[in-house]
């Protein structure tokens, strides 16, 4: 029986929707992350009980560590996005946490860096504050230990595709690093950093909205929306560039459509960036069907009500839906492109 609601949110789905083609569904795939990296905190004395833990966040993590404090009675302060909506407000304030929300603005570059700036001046006025650094710690690959464990043993193949938005890196980067190694774990205390000794048949494909600084997509733009949570305008530590093997960028369009198809075809209402990674899942089984491809769907479609499932006639139908085959980032093109990555290390690695 789980101590907390926050432990059954955090627990994943895997649901085989076609031959060879798994969605791992979460309800709110970050508390997985925010527990185990909070307790770890805890257990190492890095943070005490009645701490305040502080952190920036588009939405999803908000609510992870709001939920991870409310478990271990911490208190919680976060530095919010303009993505942030009125029902994640009002759980958080009903939860304890402090919200700071930034203006309302459409460049993802200058909101993020508004909320870093945010952050430090927060930490110099409070140093007795925690910052959980969700996009750098990599004590937030933890929680996906288990998770791996349940894939291996529940697909019961080698031959595994892994497919998911990129955002902070922690869990395609988690799942791949656990799943490749043949002991099920990472060889040190925390670091996920190391080489392990490799399966080196389980494939990582990552997803992008175009606009993303991660992969190199930064000269490029989506008329619609960047699709919050798997792109970034500034670099993270905890993204693993070596590990994956193919990108696809995805434009809102394209995943918009991935995401009504999935609802329609298969039943899973899921957000927008679980329909830009269904799209790039299909497209990656259709060219290996003897493979097991398993997209990652990090959140529940609630909050694309309005955005995305109210305008669901507009979805292209998927057989007119392809990728623009590219092998470098000048030749980005929306709706969709996909390029050989071929686990190249980061330029800024090392720098």
């Amino acid at each position: 029986m789980d101590q907390h609601v926050a432990e059954a949110i955090g627990r994943p789905d895997l649901i085989r929707l076609d031959d060879g083609l798994v969605c791992l569904r979460f309800e709110t795939m970050k508390v997985v992350s925010a527990l185990a990296a909070v307790r770890h905190l805890l257990d190492t004395g890095a943070v005490r009980r009645g701490d305040t833990l502080l952190d920036s966040s588009s939405g999803i993590y908000a609510y992870a560590l709001a939920l991870a404090c409310h478990r271990h009675g911490m208190h919680c302060h976060v530095v919010g996005s303009t993505t942030v909506d009125k029902t994640l407000r009002t759980q958080l304030a009903v939860l304890g946490a402090t919200l700071e929300q930034m203006e309302p603005c459409d460049d993802l570059k200058l909101d993020q860096k508004r909320r870093v700036e945010r952050i430090h001046e927060i930490l110099a006025a409070h140093p007795e504050y925690h910052w959980m650094r969700q996009y750098h710690d990599d004590i937030h690959y933890l929680g996906y230990r288990g998770i791996a464990d349940r894939i291996r043993e529940e697909t019961g193949t080698d031959r595994l595709t892994v497919v998911g938005g990129v955002g902070s890196g922690a869990s395609t980067g988690a799942l791949t690093r656990y799943l490749r190694d043949a002991s099920g774990g990472v060889p040190g205390n925390v670091s996920c950093h190391g080489s392990g000794s490799a399966r080196t048949d389980v494939e990582l494909v990552g997803v992008q909205p175009y606009g993303s600084l991660t992969f190199g997509a930064q000269h490029t733009s989506d008329p619609e929306i960047i699709i919050a949570g798997i792109g970034s305008s500034i670099p993270f530590g905890n993204v693993s560039h070596e590990l994956y093997d193919t990108l696809h960028w995805i434009s809102f369009d394209a995943a918009l459509s991935g995401a009504v198809d999935l609802l329609r075809r298969h039943a899973v209402f899921a957000g927008l960036s679980t329909g830009a990674a269904y799209l790039a899942a299909r497209h990656e089984h259709d060219r290996a069907p003897e493979r097991t491809v398993l997209f990652i769907a990090p959140d529940t479609g609630h909050r694309y009500t309005d955005t995305v499932y109210a305008r669901h006639r507009e979805a292209a139908p998927l057989a007119r839906l392809a990728p623009q085959d590219i092998a470098d980032q000048t030749e980005l093109a929306l709706p969709w492109s996909r390029m050989p990555w071929n686990r190249t290390p980061s330029p800024r690695r090392g720098a």
